[in-house]
């Protein structure tokens, strides 16, 4: 049975939470939100807030070690925040120390700027943050999904049936031995 860890706070694009946690749920995964608040959290959808999901465990309560695998909503808001969280940050490098899939889709790479995964590493994100991406030393490539030893990436909502398939496979795939911060 494995166990999926979604990361966010309010402010999450909707549908990249939404989506990949039924995909992962319809696979057999176990999957919880994870929140530094307890509670609900908003999503964010069509420039408004929306619905309200359930947080399962706070930050406080878990470690990367409960996880087969980590996945990072994006949204503008929620990485903005996340960032800025040292334990988000301590959280989501724990998964790369212990070589376990990770997953982020849209503008959800700011946060592993901040937690400084991504130099050397192949990956995609929104076009808006190509530059930061780079800058931190990422290798970014404008593709719909791309995968880097456990490490998957997408641009934006329209990209999310790959990007669900890709972090899927990925996780039944378990760690990967290459996987690296």
């Amino acid at each position: 049975m494995k166990r999926i860890a979604i990361l966010a706070t309010n402010g999450f694009e909707e549908s990249e939470l939404k989506s990949p946690k039924e995909a992962m749920e319809k696979a057999g995964f176990t999957v919880e939100i994870v929140s530094p608040e307890s509670g609900e959290i908003k999503g964010w959808s069509g420039g408004n807030w929306s619905n309200s999901y359930k947080v399962d465990k706070t930050l406080n309560q878990v470690k990367a070690s409960d996880y087969n695998a980590l996945m990072l909503p994006g949204g503008v808001i929620n990485p903005d925040q996340l960032r800025r969280n040292e334990d988000a940050l301590v959280f989501v490098r724990d998964f790369f120390k212990q070589e376990k899939p990770v997953a982020a889709i849209c503008h959800a790479p700011q946060i592993l700027i901040s937690a400084d995964v991504v130099k050397g590493r192949k990956l995609t994100s929104f076009i808006s943050i190509k530059d930061d991406l780079i800058n931190a030393g990422a290798n970014w490539v404008d593709q719909e999904v791309v995968v880097d030893q456990g490490f998957v990436t997408s641009r934006n909502p329209n990209d999310l049936p790959a990007f669900n398939n890709k972090l899927i496979e990925e996780i039944k795939e378990g760690k990967h031995e290459e996987q690296h911060a």
